[in-house]
């Protein structure tokens, strides 16, 4: 067992009001808390995990190149491995939710990302 409290947990904040926390995982999975302040998207990007994103607050718009979907509290999605995604906060208020990644990753996909 390996616990990993929320408030020694190591955080990350890739842009200005946008929180991560890293939570349990490995190499075979990891999943990550987050927020977003209203308005903010993550750029258009891929990954060689695949994801699964869970609203716990607000709304979520995930866009990819052929879709579009809002997700509202407890709904979730699911992206495949180099699926090209965008995650927008079109809500009012600060969305929360839980990423999980499989295979497991570390923030150093946004530090050592060139963006496109």
């Amino acid at each position: 067992m390996e616990p990993n409290f929320f408030d020694r947990a190591e955080t990350y904040e890739p842009e200005k009001d946008w929180w991560r926390v890293s939570m349990a995982g490995s190499e075979k999975f990891s999943f990550e808390w987050f927020e977003k302040p209203p308005g903010h998207s993550s750029p258009m990007h891929d990954h060689e995990n695949e994801q699964v994103c869970l609203v716990l607050q607000g709304e979520l718009t995930i866009s990819t190149e052929d879709d579009k979907v809002t997700l509202n509290e407890y709904d979730s999605v699911w992206l495949d491995s180099w699926e090209a995604h965008r995650v927008e906060n079109t809500g009012h208020d600060p969305a929360v939710g839980i990423d999980v990644f499989a295979p497991g990753r570390s923030f150093d996909f946004w530090l050592h990302r060139e963006d496109e």
